[in-house]
């Protein structure tokens, strides 16, 4: 069956998480107009595929970064497509040894789980412990595509809504990385 994009939230929010409503609560606050596509839990880019055609937008890959110590947290936003390279972005940021948020830090500061992370994610973290990079090729698309904290849906939003609604909303400012990191 193919997949189907609605406008706005579910009519009936009964069995979803809170942290899902609560992505649906911040960008019904804030105005923003988004589409939404629920299906089977998702735990890799490359079973999005069918997802990433629904959405017609720009699908984003969101690692959760941190350093050896695990005193500095990043969230990266790249194209789905793209390859990530530690080595690079650490020199690009100027933090050494950067690895894999474990699976607890990502539910302590984001309230999300491994196969959910989302910028969307951003809005549980307070405290601005997660510093926010996004691939300069991520904003070049109208439309991208997340999760709203769980892998059982996924989003399109406005790009343009990203920055400059939704990301003031939650209190975290960006750092744009240049697409060619080498």
């Amino acid at each position: 069956m193919p997949l189907t994009l609605v406008s706005g939230r579910p009519a009936d929010c009964t069995g979803r998480l809170p942290k899902e409503i609560r992505c649906y609560d911040l960008l019904d606050s804030l105005g923003v107009r988004y589409q939404r596509v629920d299906h089977e839990a998702v735990m890799t880019m490359e079973a999005c595929r069918e997802i990433d055609l629904a959405l017609d937008a720009t699908i984003c890959k969101n690692l959760l970064l941190c350093n050896r110590q695990r005193t500095a947290f990043y969230l990266l936003m790249l194209p789905g497509g793209k390859s990530f390279h530690a080595g690079v972005l650490s020199k690009h940021i100027g933090s050494s040894r950067l690895s894999f948020a474990p699976a607890e830090d990502m539910e302590a500061l984001l309230d999300i789980t491994p196969g959910s992370v989302s910028v969307l994610g951003l809005m549980n973290d307070k405290e601005n412990r997660v510093q926010l990079l996004i691939d300069e090729d991520v904003l070049k698309g109208e439309y991208l595509g997340c999760h709203p904290c769980i892998n059982t849906s996924s989003l399109r939003l406005p790009t343009r809504d990203l920055v400059e609604r939704i990301l003031p909303a939650m209190g975290h400012t960006p750092k744009i990385l240049p697409a060619d990191q080498d």
